[in-house]
């Protein structure tokens, strides 16, 4: 049957449809031990300075610098030492020309003293003094009152995804919850006759719903809250309801299934009947995954998968992740791990047309190789099977074996 598609190049389709797709997040306060992965709703300014007084980076001697100046091994300086500074507590004594102290790593500098003298390049002359082997400058060995972090200054923009070293630095500064966006509810609504749920037992001609687990986890590492609303019957009314349902109560809809050109697939149909403007892509200039679908109704962002699982997968990852992430108010994606290989056999590829290949990384005789998993976009363990994917871009007409390609591991 002739596909009646106008497709798109990826960036197109996503640049277009995110003309319509709202930006905006809702905010909501969080426990900071709650918070790693979500995005911040605002700006955070430290409520203090890292550190709050001046402290040793190493084990030595606190001192003046002034004092070690022009201190050699044949010429060493001495240096009186009058007392300990306790970790934990401020010292209860100062500096006076002529003296230093005993200190450790993270300890509080005495009142008087700007820099440590590395215990290694000193030596004890008697009881309570020292030679000091070599001069130090004014901060050396010491971590000032704000070098971390000073007080006022922006330690995270808004839209940023929190790290574990981000919720350290929170910590630093005494923060014990966060403003982010609220994770966007993202509805998953399969279709057909032939999809049953994965605890039943398929009868002839049945197979278990695959995409909406898949695509759920891909939700869930976007930082979104999916929602998996049943499985559809091939039927145009019945449709409609559950999709109308779906998405009034969330934030974004993913139907599966459903998005080609044929006399069975109703869902640009019921996709167009869910508000304005309804349908605004039909059709990627994709491999696999052409069919998909990008519509916003009634300003709800709403996608059309493909049903084969891999299709589905590919299209979730360059479409409903980037706009999972648009609905927390991320101002960037979470960049993709990827790895640099060796391809182990040619992939023909047609030009204006970007395709996407499972693949699994191997070595040999030391070298990493990219090892295609060749399959069908039906075959969900071409994935299972794989680390990642080749992107072959529109502008190639395929990779050659031998050459190095990216890996875009999942």
């Amino acid at each position: 049957m002739p596909e009646f598609f106008t497709v798109l190049p990826p960036e197109a389709a996503l640049a277009k449809w995110f003309e319509h797709v709202p930006a905006a997040a809702q905010p909501e306060t969080v426990a900071l031990a709650d918070a790693l992965d979500r995005v911040t709703a605002a700006s955070i300014r430290a409520p203090a300075a890292v550190p709050a007084f001046p402290r040793s980076i190493m084990d030595g001697y606190a001192v003046r610098a002034a004092d070690t100046f022009g201190a050699s091994q044949t010429l060493p300086v001495y240096l009186a030492v009058i007392g300990e500074v306790p970790m934990g507590r401020a010292p209860a004594f100062n500096l006076q020309p002529a003296t230093c102290a005993v200190v450790h790593t993270g300890g509080m500098l005495p009142e008087g003293a700007d820099a440590v003298v590395m215990i290694e390049v000193t030596q004890q002359s008697r009881e309570n003094e020292i030679e000091v082997l070599r001069a130090v400058a004014p901060g050396e060995n010491v971590l000032r009152v704000g070098d971390d972090i000073a007080e006022g200054m922006e330690m995270l923009p808004a839209g940023h995804r929190l790290r574990p070293q981000d919720l350290g630095g929170l910590a630093a500064v005494g923060i014990v919850s966060v403003t982010v966006a609220r994770r966007p509810r993202i509805a998953l609504l399969a279709t057909g006759d032939e999809v049953v749920p994965p605890e039943v037992e398929p009868a002839p001609g049945q197979i278990r719903d695959v995409n909406s687990y898949a695509v759920a986890g891909q939700i869930a590492h976007a930082g979104g809250a999916p929602v998996r609303c049943g499985i559809a019957p091939d039927d145009y009314e019945a449709l409609l309801t559950m999709a109308r349902a779906a998405l009034d109560d969330a934030d974004m809809l993913v139907l599966s299934a459903g998005s080609s050109v044929s006399v069975r697939d109703m869902t640009a149909d019921v996709i167009n009947a869910l508000g304005q403007p309804g349908m605004l892509v039909h059709g990627v200039a994709l491999k696999p995954g052409k069919p998909a679908i990008l519509a916003v109704c009634g300003g709800k962002p709403v996608v059309g998968l493909p049903g084969n699982p891999v299709s589905a997968m590919v299209v979730a990852d360059l479409f409903v992740v980037p706009a999972v992430q648009r609905l927390q108010g991320a101002v960037a994606s979470t960049p993709r791990q990827a790895a640099r290989a060796k391809l182990t056999h040619n992939l023909p590829s047609q030009a204006g047309r970007v395709d996407y290949t499972p693949a699994r990384l191997v070595t040999r005789n030391g070298e990493r190789w990219a090892e295609p998993v060749f399959g069908k976009s039906n075959q969900i363990f071409t994935l299972v099977l794989a680390d990642g994917m080749i992107i072959t871009p529109a502008d190639a007409n395929g990779l050659q074996a031998g050459e190095m390609v990216e890996v875009r591991l999942f």
